[in-house]
């Protein structure tokens, strides 16, 4: 497969080919100055072609912010005329101050020297920018960092957004000021906050140094009418990949407010030697085997890529007869499953749903579906055409999965989404890429991106890969030194580092 990529030390666009090489899918590029470079892709070639054959291109913006005969992919963002997704997911970076310094994180304020803080009527144009967004304006908004609860404003922040349209809003945090303050969780919510995207590393002190003391509190204060919550791992060879099944296990030991787990498998930002890069390096079919190899329950066969869901979108729009929401991501990308206990066992949702035949009926009737006749359906009609992809003898008891999907596909229902959320456990993986992987393609077709001070929307690995371009630039631009944030705040930036020391000795039972 030919593709293009960059080279990882001048980052020039070079063609790429992504091959098979015993058994794996490896990437090779052969920058004229700086060399060849070959990487893993995927770590099973079969795999990857499975994914493949959910490959679905989606719909262009209608209304790009960079409209040029040729833009190049990915030095002309903002989104361009070639862009093939609109925007899933947004991620709002409201400050670049942490309480933690993590190795493998992207940005944080020391390390680059100022403090980007935009205000709150640049956050609003940014929503605006997302909202106007056509065929599909954004209606997901992620607010980030740094950490963003260190936002004294961050309430006014997720009303703002919830305000301006946005039907859901998560924070994207590590779940240390939730524990520290037990009613802050309920505050969110009571703002706007639909899901806490909570970073959690393992189920041990010595996998999870950044949060594991704090997250059982944590967890606690979103009980009590917080949000709910998505685990969020970065899972890295030799670290912490023994740790993913474990993972599983607490989130559905905590079921009642964990609605998800997401694995990101890392991403090696910067110059990475090669040793170190195979021996870290991890992809979505290995995380996807620890799974596998920790519980019976599951097999690779239960997951599949972002875009398999596309379907029910041209079902949705058939009914509607408007552009709806959808996930058009690169196959290689991410995949999912959705989870559901019965009698302590996992059930997966493939078990009872025939996913592919099911995917391929929406598509071949969505022409059908949009005439008069069959608008006029009911959903009870509907439930009975959709009845014939569900097992009702294997499904979990007391979930009518046929009206539930009646549900969304002709009532457009968000709700019926959630309650699908509030039965099942969300087990998905998202792999990012870095200069050593990178696919335009998958560029081209991201679905996850930015919203920046001055209007544009910039996919995620366009965003974070190139900093010098996008994210770095883009900050420094609208950021103040440190001195000048110190002077204006009265304190130290390093006096918002946290101290765990004093939170344990307050809270003495969490020390084991």
């Amino acid at each position: 497969m030919n593709t293009r990529s960059l080279c990882p030390e001048c980052k020039k666009i070079i063609p790429a080919h992504i091959y098979e090489k015993r058994g794996k899918a490896m990437i090779t590029k052969t920058c004229h100055e700086h060399g060849e470079f070959t990487e893993v892709y995927w770590s099973d070639w079969d795999y990857l072609q499975r994914a493949r054959n959910f490959w679905h291109d989606g719909k262009f913006i209608a209304n790009p912010e960079i409209d040029k005969n040729n833009p190049e992919c990915p030095f002309d963002c903002g989104l361009c005329n070639k862009h093939q997704s609109h925007t899933a997911l947004a991620n709002i970076a409201i400050t670049n101050r942490c309480d933690l310094a993590c190795w493998y994180c992207f940005f944080f304020a020391e390390k680059q020297g100022y403090v980007y803080e935009p205000t709150m009527n640049q956050l609003r144009g940014m929503v605006k920018s997302l909202r106007a967004e056509l065929p599909v304006p954004c209606n997901a908004v992620q607010l980030t960092g740094g950490e963003p609860t260190m936002r004294p404003d961050l309430l006014d922040i997720i009303r703002m957004c919830r305000k301006g349209g946005v039907e859901h809003v998560q924070v994207n945090t590590n779940g240390i000021n939730m524990a520290r303050d037990p009613g802050l969780a309920k505050r969110m919510r009571q703002a706007g906050c639909n899901t806490l995207y909570l970073s959690f590393d393992g189920t041990t002190s010595e996998t999870n140094p950044k949060n594991h003391w704090e997250i059982p509190a944590a967890i606690e204060s979103c009980r009590h009418d917080g949000p709910g919550i998505v685990l969020v791992p970065t899972v890295i060879r030799g670290v912490n990949d023994q740790e993913v099944g474990p993972i599983l296990d607490f989130a559905i030991d905590n079921l009642d407010v964990v609605r998800g787990v997401n694995y990101q498998p890392v991403s090696f930002v910067g110059s990475m030697p090669r040793k170190t890069r195979e021996a870290q390096r991890i992809t979505i079919p290995d995380v996807i085997d620890r799974l596998a190899e920790h519980t019976d329950d599951l097999t690779r066969d239960d997951f599949f890529p972002v875009p398999t869901v596309a379907p029910i979108t041209h079902a949705v729009e058939a009914f509607s007869g408007t552009s709806q929401y959808e996930l058009s991501a690169h196959p290689a990308c991410g995949m999912a499953t959705y989870l559901f206990i019965e009698d302590g066992k996992l059930v997966p949702i493939t078990r009872f749903v025939d996913v592919p035949g099911l995917m391929d009926f929406l598509d071949d009737h969505a022409e059908r579906l949009a005439s008069a006749r069959f608008k006029k359906l009911t959903v009870a009609t509907m439930a009975l055409k959709l009845g014939k992809f569900i097992d009702k003898d294997k499904k979990p008891s007391g979930l009518n999965f046929k009206k539930l999907l009646a549900d969304v596909i002709i009532k457009r229902s968000y709700g019926a989404v959630g309650e699908l959320q509030k039965r099942s456990l969300f087990v998905g993986m998202m792999h990012f890429q870095d200069l050593y992987n990178y696919d335009i393609e998958r560029v081209k077709r991201c679905c996850i991106h930015y919203a920046v001070p001055d209007g544009r929307i910039i996919p995620f690995c366009a965003f974070n890969i190139l900093p010098e371009l996008y994210r770095d630039k883009i900050q420094k631009q609208h950021s103040v030194s440190i001195k000048e944030w110190e002077k204006a705040n009265g304190r130290k930036l390093e006096s918002d580092r946290y101290d765990r020391a004093a939170f344990l000795r307050a809270h003495p039972a969490l020390k084991h």
